[in-house]
């Protein structure tokens, strides 16, 4: 996927600006929160859990070298093959060369982030293959032409009108005068039409949750059987992950599983748990007869030894970005990359580097609800502020802002002129604002008053406050 992470400001502001997408995100808002915070309130361990999976992953981290070979070698033990990539370009020949040598001619997929991440349909598209997405939201919006806008819900930037209008465009097949006006007919349509796509597929590929280094077994969850077909129905199965995906035994990855659907979409488990160990055995009904893992590293190295090796923590759940108002206000795409929300602001940096994605980092009001959801306990706002200081030091802030954080730090070194600067500033404000206490302008507040109003200051500062209370506990 092609990043613009580059024109976050831009994106941002055509985002802010279309009204259908409002109406999409209103649903993150209402759907994804409350269902997390019952499918918590119901689990009295959910904290303990959440911290037993941080240390599962914290430990696996620190061995990943050690847990990597030992999954390789029980992946060849089974009969499957391990395919170790370095970059994005690598995986992509890695799964091309798989679909050439089998001739391949259509591949169905499962939902994968980091098929997005090495732009893999593009690439198998351009050599004359054509890859299929089953994942009910990824078909919607292969129709579209568009990127994933959520972690786990890619189409969620699209109404249910968008989507039936979009169905009836493409499958111009079925009777015009048929009924799509209910989310189940838009469900059971994209089935019928997925149906001979799953049974004629040359090769199937799916992501992984996890990966087993016990025995050298994928892990996907799902909501609608598409990764079982995937991975059951064709002659191969590929499976793509990044090389963090790893976890030592099967008990860590229930442990992980029991936060991850919970944080993701509310539920106690998620309806599909898969588990693919190998290609097809002789005694075996059905499975594919040649199973491969394209394992990527594509800068996860580099974060392993750097400040951002937390964030390989991360278990795709999406928790963040659904409590984070930034992207209840533009949604996914506004990003420019495959991660969105305070995970992509914090990963896309990473990998693609501060020079493309240092908007992302300050697109973060750090009200630390990201954090405080995450079932992984990844610092965000911690690494978000690591970004803007190499953004800072490699001096990529526009002047303006670098000019204006001097300006403050001036203040800041000498607290008896700041004090008395914010108190006058105060008074000022309030004076020029009079009656009404808001204004719909103000200089160098451009960015906020053209969208709201700016509330002027009222009563005293904090500092003169706090300074009053601690002369009263003193008395």
């Amino acid at each position: 996927m092609e990043s613009t992470a580059h024109a976050f400001k831009a994106n941002a502001r055509a985002a802010v600006q279309d009204p259908q997408l409002k109406r999409a995100l209103a649903h993150v808002k209402t759907g994804f929160i409350g269902k997390r915070a019952k499918a918590v309130a119901r689990l009295p361990e959910f904290e303990a859990l959440c911290d037993a999976a941080r240390d599962i992953k914290d430990h696996t981290l620190e061995h990943l070298d050690l847990y990597l070979e030992r999954y390789e070698e029980r992946v060849t033990a089974q009969g499957g093959q391990v395919h170790w990539c370095p970059s994005a370009a690598d995986a992509r020949e890695a799964v091309l060369d798989i679909c050439r040598r089998v001739g391949a001619k259509t591949v169905t997929k499962g939902k994968s982030m980091i098929a997005e991440e090495i732009a893999l349909n593009e690439h198998l598209e351009a050599n004359g293959i054509t890859p299929i997405e089953t994942d009910l939201g990824e078909y919607i919006i292969q129709l579209r032409h568009e990127p994933p806008s959520h972690i786990i819900a890619p189409a969620v930037h699209l109404t249910k009108d968008l989507i039936e209008a979009e169905f009836r465009a493409k499958h111009t097949e079925l009777p015009p005068e048929r009924s799509l006006s209910e989310p189940r007919e838009l469900v059971d349509e994209a089935r019928r039409v997925l149906r001979d796509s799953f049974l004629a597929a040359d090769v199937g590929i799916t992501g992984a949750n996890f990966l087993i280094a016990e025995t050298g077994s994928s892990v996907i969850v799902t909501n609608e059987g598409n990764g079982d077909l995937t991975q059951a129905l064709p002659k191969v199965h590929i499976v793509v992950a990044s090389l963090e995906k790893v976890v030592p035994t099967f008990e860590d990855a229930a442990t992980i599983l029991r936060v991850l659907a919970r944080s993701a979409t509310g539920q106690e488990f998620s309806t599909y748990t898969t588990v693919s160990t190998g290609p097809k055995r002789p005694e075996d009904r059905d499975g594919p007869e040649e199973y491969h893992v394209v394992l990527l590293d594509n800068g996860r190295s580099e974060m392993l030894a750097g400040p951002f090796r937390d964030a390989l923590r991360c278990i795709r759940c999406g928790a963040c970005m659904n409590h984070c108002p930034v992207y209840h206000a533009i949604g996914g795409h506004a990003y420019g990359w495959v991660y969105p929300g305070p995970i992509g602001a914090v990963l896309t940096p990473s990998l693609l580097g501060v020079e493309e994605a240092g908007d992302l980092p300050n697109a973060s009001t750090f009200c630390g609800r990201c954090e405080a959801v995450c079932p992984m306990r990844i610092p965000l706002p911690k690494m978000m502020r690591h970004w803007r200081e190499q953004e800072f030091e490699r001096h990529l802030t526009p002047r303006p802002a670098r000019w204006a954080l001097k300006f403050w730090a001036f203040f800041a070194r000498r607290p008896a002129l700041y004090h008395f600067g914010a108190g006058l500033k105060m008074r000022i404000l309030a004076a020029c604002a009079g009656r009404k206490g808001r204004f719909r302008s103000l200089p160098l507040a451009g960015g906020w008053t053209r969208a709201r109003d700016f509330p002027a200051p009222q009563g005293r500062t904090f500092q003169s406050l706090w300074a009053a209370r601690r002369r009263g506990r003193r008395a």
